[in-house]
């Protein structure tokens, strides 16, 4: 009884063993050397050989530790015995059928897996079928880190528009500085501009007629009058580098008068005569 007891062990033990060595894949592959290589890489068909037709959802986590110099118990720690049985003896390759999510639902996409070994067993060579299942290995890129843009405020300059009339600024038809007076609102809001003449960066002078005279008269007279006030600014202390003078003679009237009396007309085109002062300093 005793004899029969250990040799039902001794069976069992051998049957396990047997097919232990049994799992893997012998010759799908063709010509596979000594050190783990095959001169074809040749998968299985699952429909007809696999004992496992509906694959594993594999552990990417172990399935990314997988790499050359695994013996076949560290691959079967991490990925589990192959999914084919296709040897007895001398194993050189073992084959295993994957499946990934796709992260749309419960939709997923199948992949085989191929170890080659070499004469002694140890894992050196990895393919996949479709290649492009090597992507699922791939760890996701880390974001990029947000580009924080520092935006500094830079103060804008404060821009100050003064219009003075030409008829309170000047004598009928006079442009000189001799011939200048001081009449009408916009002195006292131009004195008050000056007061900080050394903050003023940049002032532009204006000078303008109506259109009565000639085109060259007006060009004239208003390019001297608006260049007698640049020379006013920079005596109370304005950068003459900073003032810029021009005169726009008849050509940029604020108002249009009809045919009329000349009296009348003269005192209906009064607006177009003026002198414009833009002032651009600190606020």
């Amino acid at each position: 009884m005793k004899q029969v007891t250990k040799w039902t062990l001794g069976f069992a033990l051998g049957a396990s063993l047997l097919l232990l060595q049994a799992c893997g894949t012998t010759t799908v592959s063709k010509g596979i050397t000594d050190d783990g290589r095959a001169t074809e890489v040749v998968f299985p068909d699952i429909a007809k050989n696999t004992w496992l037709k509906e694959g594993t959802f594999v552990n990417l986590d172990n399935l990314r530790q997988v790499a050359s110099g695994n013996t076949k118990d560290q691959l079967y720690g991490l990925l589990g015995y192959p999914h084919f049985a296709e040897g007895m003896y001398g194993v050189r390759e073992w084959d295993y059928t994957f499946n990934f999510r796709t992260g749309q639902g419960n939709a997923f996409t199948t992949c085989q897996f191929k170890v080659i070994f070499d004469k002694d067993a140890v894992a050196q060579t990895f393919h996949w079928q479709p290649a492009a299942c090597a992507d699922r290995l791939k760890l996701a890129a880390a974001p990029a880190p947000a580009v924080v843009e520092r935006v500094v405020a830079v103060p804008v300059p404060a821009v100050k528009r003064i219009q003075l009339s030409a008829d309170a600024l000047f004598a009928f038809d006079k442009s000189d500085f001799g011939h200048m007076q001081k009449q009408g609102s916009g002195w006292n809001e131009l004195d008050m501009a000056l007061r900080n003449a050394a903050g003023i960066d940049r002032v532009v002078v204006v000078g303008h007629t109506d259109r009565l005279g000639s085109v060259a008269h007006n060009d004239h007279l208003s390019a001297a009058r608006a260049k007698t006030m640049g020379d006013y600014l920079a005596g109370r202390g304005v950068p003459a580098s900073n003032i810029r003078t021009v005169g726009h003679g008849s050509r940029e009237p604020v108002v249009q008068c009809q045919a009329m009396p000349q009296a009348a007309l003269i005192a209906c085109l009064a607006p177009n005569r003026r002198v414009e002062i833009e002032i651009q300093g600190k606020p």
